[in-house]
């Protein structure tokens, strides 16, 4: 976004963020989102001076698979805490990305026609690049930003390719999972990966003409399954309700257990923790990006990377060999 002889102002991001300009929320966002190593180096410098008004957010993710309806639902649940809570709401959604050519749709705003156009909300859509665990490479920083902007309601709606999604929990402080109401509750399908992590099971589109029956069997199986596992840190159990967006009904009762939630654990220290451990976490991501950079921003060694990578034959050995030379190299090299 800057060339080589411009200088970033920083203070017109800042000022900006902090104004809670949409405008330029998004041109920080998109610094972010940049792979010019300078653009990352001018971002990290408006991160650091923003950093103090950040954390005063409920950040939500929401997971489910394709079809469950996550954007439908944020968009009802968002108008819902705009109108009755006087809320500011901020959607950061995750659409998969092509592995041929990173594309993305990027169709968020389309599907939340009435939230996307509140003076209250703000939706930005993110391609993963096919980043895994369902967030994007910069999704942390993003939700910062608009921390920063003033938007205390904060959503990551998650790419929706099932059980890996796990990494949202690690930028959260609530973990909502959907599922169709009615789509059946086999047990025996459901591996513990991400029910493990999840605060809120949505029975989604549970309207009245769907088969009652069958949602209120779902509904108390999957009550039970949560009672089967080991009770978190948080000691929070796993809560399950019903819920249409299209009827808008179920939003009340969704709203009382995220707030219990977050009273709960505030009172109990653990939500504190909790951001802390996040935190730690971001860290070893931000370790590791410097490492891969430092490397791969070295001519010498990207010469020694390809150069052993083309004298990778068929047999499996010469992989594990010749990366084992790679690392004396490298030690040599940062000794």
């Amino acid at each position: 976004m800057t060339s080589n002889n411009e200088k970033l102002d920083i203070n017109y991001f800042y000022n900006g963020v902090l104004y809670g300009d949409r405008t330029i929320l998004s041109q920080a966002i998109t610094l972010a989102e940049s792979s010019l190593n300078i653009d990352k180096e001018d971002f990290r410098l408006i991160l650091k001076k923003i950093l103090p008004h950040t954390g005063n957010s409920i950040r939500i993710g929401i997971t489910g698979i394709p079809g469950v309806g996550k954007s439908t639902f944020i968009e009802v649940l968002g108008m819902y805490l705009i109108k009755k809570y006087k809320k500011k709401v901020a959607v950061l959604s995750i659409d998969p990305s092509s592995p041929i050519n990173m594309g993305s749709i990027l169709g968020d705003k389309v599907r939340m026609n009435e939230l996307s156009r509140s003076d209250n909300a703000y939706i930005r859509p993110t391609p993963s690049k096919s980043k895994l665990g369902g967030v994007a490479e910069n999704t942390r920083e993003s939700l910062l930003l608009c921390e920063a902007a003033g938007y205390n309601v904060i959503f990551i709606e998650t790419v929706g390719i099932g059980q890996s999604e796990t990494t949202v929990h690690d930028m959260v402080d609530f973990l909502i999972m959907l599922q169709i109401a009615g789509a059946g509750d086999d047990l025996q399908t459901i591996k513990r990966g991400i029910f493990e992590k999840i605060d809120l099971l949505v029975l989604h589109k549970a309207e009245a003409n769907n088969s009652l029956k069958q949602t209120e069997k779902e509904y108390h199986n999957f009550k039970q399954m949560f009672s089967f596992f080991s009770l978190k840190e948080s000691n929070w159990t796993p809560r399950v309700v019903k819920c249409s967006s299209y009827e808008k009904y179920g939003f009340d009762d969704i709203w009382k257990i995220i707030s219990d939630y977050i009273d709960k654990t505030k009172a109990s220290i653990f939500f504190e923790k909790k951001r802390k451990d996040q935190n730690k976490k971001w860290y070893d991501v931000l370790v590791n990006q410097k490492i891969n950079n430092l490397i791969f921003n070295d001519k010498d060694m990207v010469h020694e990377i390809l150069k052993y990578r083309n004298q990778v034959s068929k047999e499996s050995i010469e992989a594990l060999n010749l990366s084992d030379k790679l690392i004396e190299v490298l030690k040599k090299k940062f000794n």
